[in-house]
C-alpha cells in the first residue's frame, strides 16, 4: 500500500433498506448516475459523477455482510495496520462496532465509534 493515502478518506457509502429508492433520490438530487455492482443475487451500486462518470460513492442494500452497518453516510479512512488501529480505538475509549471484515482482494473494513459517538469505516487495503 502506498503510504501517501495513510490517513485519507478514500470512500464513502451508504447503507440502507431500500437502496433502489436511495439511488434514485441521489440521481433526481445531485444528479448522480450509477452502475450496478453484482452482490450474488441483488446489485448494490456505484453512484458516478455527472460530468465524467467518476466513482463518487456507494448505495448498498443492507443485506448479507452489510446487514450490521448503521444506516448513514460512512466514510472510509485508510490505515496501515487495521489490527492496531483497532486496539488503539479501544484503549482511547472508541468502539468496534463491526469487524474486522473481509473485502475479498480489496483488503478488510471495520466500523468503528469514537468516543463521542460518531461511526467511521477503517480500511487496510491488501498487501
Amino acid at each position: 500500500m502506498s503510504e501517501t493515502n495513510v490517513g485519507r478518506i478514500g470512500w464513502i457509502d451508504l447503507t440502507v433498506e431500500h437502496a433502489e429508492q436511495v439511488r434514485d433520490f441521489y440521481g433526481a438530487v445531485v444528479g448522480w448516475r450509477h452502475s450496478a455492482v453484482d452482490m450474488g443475487g441483488y446489485s448494490d451500486f456505484t453512484m458516478l459523477a455527472p460530468a465524467d462518470d467518476a466513482p463518487t460513492a456507494g448505495v448498498c442494500h443492507a443485506r448479507g455482510g452489510n446487514a450490521d452497518l448503521p444506516p448513514q453516510w460512512l466514510i472510509y479512512i485508510t490505515v496501515d495496520d487495521l489490527d492496531g488501529s483497532l486496539a488503539q480505538c479501544s484503549e482511547r475509549g472508541g468502539e468496534v462496532v463491526v469487524g474486522p471484515k473481509s473485502m475479498g482482494s480489496a483488503g478488510r473494513y471495520a466500523v468503528i465509534r469514537d468516543p463521542a459517538g460518531a461511526a467511521a469505516a477503517l480500511f487496510e487495503p491488501a498487501a
